[in-house]
């Protein structure tokens, strides 16, 4: 596999350069780009018509279709092929928000969502509903008890992810899909950091709406999906012609739709081998990195992604940390990545009651399938070197935890 640096050399995991990034986005298999390439050369038709090529493309879509409804135990009639997450995450809240609005305008979410949530549900406030944002308990969990007090007689949305794409935590998705099933309120859960990596089942779940993106199970970018449950009542965003059955208008990406199928199932279908090995790499990582002298483990310490890690450092800032790990060929990051040109405190851990000098710094390595035990231990090898550098080098460094 070759990644790409700043200046745009390839460089190669087997020169040491190690990826830990996944959360942010994936390498996309080989399989993958295969099945691809074949829509982009021999068989590019627009799927919309009615001749053999374009009838060759719509056969590839509901082919994928019927692939990613099979992954999360839903009917293909119920899966709608987006450009990502964000785009699935704003429809499902928008969605329900106007087409429900003559119900209620009360919407429930928590205080740890992705931004693409919050900022949807931000912007719904000022089309006059109102929102409840539940607070976390310092592992990044919401309590079902507190959201059963949060519902009123006009709540119309529950919106809580599935796990949490900074610290790993993953919610009791079943409980509050029963909570929200109970109350006849729709739930919608943002999973796009669980599709390919827990298994799903939408109905055991009761879950209305899920949002998924491709580039987050090793397959490409700008592809996703949102799961609607048959007979949810939802308005359309985008207008246009009459693709995928006259909700979401727009030439479909035929190539990146294929290979988002393609990859959910071989993603699903190595979920519990791949689990198996993530697991011992993450909790080889997480023993290796709590005997550094204050680090602190971000997120619940077993209820989480089996390839999240994220911890604090004191007395160290988290920026210069990323790029001192990045001149040793480590590819890691603070947090979410669609945040990453911000100054902004992670509101994740913040929610979480983590100090704002402490969250400074912090650092997310987030493992995938071409992750090793050696890049493990090369990891641990390096970092605290790094870290205490760090250290030696601040003003706000206790003298005992300074390099004599």
């Amino acid at each position: 596999m070759v990644i790409n640096n700043c200046e745009g050399v390839g460089v190669t995991v087997e020169n040491m350069k190690i990826y830990m990034d996944n959360s942010a986005t994936t390498p996309v298999k080989k399989e993958v780009v295969e099945n691809m390439i074949l829509y982009m050369t021999e068989n590019f038709g627009n799927p919309s018509s009615i001749h053999d090529l374009g009838k060759t493309s719509k056969h590839a879509i509901e082919n994928a279709r019927k692939k990613v409804a099979k992954a999360i135990g839903a009917g293909e009639s119920e899966i709608y092929f987006t450009s990502g997450g964000t785009e699935s995450n704003n429809w499902a809240i928008k969605g329900i928000a106007f087409a429900n609005r003559n119900r209620g305008k009360h919407i429930i979410t928590s205080s740890i969502e992705h931004h693409s949530v919050l900022h949807a549900c931000e912007w719904i406030e000022g089309q006059k509903f109102e929102v409840t944002y539940l607070p976390v308990d310092k592992y990044g969990l919401v309590s079902p008890e507190e959201l059963k007090s949060a519902i009123k007689d006009d709540t119309i949305l529950i919106s809580i992810m599935f796990a949490n794409n900074e610290i790993g935590t993953i919610q009791p998705v079943e409980e509050i899909g029963k909570i929200a099933r109970e109350n006849r309120i729709y739930f919608h859960t943002d999973a796009v950091q669980v599709v390919g990596h827990i298994p799903i089942d939408v109905t055991k779940m009761n879950i209305d709406l899920l949002s998924l993106s491709g580039h987050k199970f090793q397959g490409p970018k700008g592809c996703g999906a949102l799961y609607i449950k048959t007979g949810t009542k939802i308005e359309t965003l985008i207008h246009g012609g009459d693709q995928e059955r006259k909700r979401r208008a727009g030439t479909e990406n035929v190539p990146a739709i294929v290979g988002l199928g393609k990859a959910i199932e071989l993603a699903t279908d190595e979920i519990e081998e791949s689990n198996k090995i993530l697991f011992e790499m993450r909790d080889s990582l997480i023993r290796g990195l709590i005997t550094i002298p204050k680090t602190h483990l971000n997120g619940h310490p077993t209820q989480r992604l089996a390839n999240n890690i994220n911890v604090n450092f004191e007395y160290i800032e988290g920026e210069s940390l990323l790029l001192m790990l990045n001149a040793k060929g480590i590819f890691a990051s603070a947090g979410s990545a669609c945040n990453s040109s911000s100054l902004e405190t992670s509101h994740v851990l913040t929610a979480c009651g983590v100090k704002p000098e402490i969250i400074r710094g912090s650092l997310r390595l987030s493992l995938g399938m071409m992750n090793t035990l050696k890049d493990v231990d090369k990891v641990l090898e390096i970092l605290p070197e790094i870290v205490q550098k760090l250290r030696n080098m601040s003003p706000l460094t206790p003298q005992e935890y300074r390099t004599l």
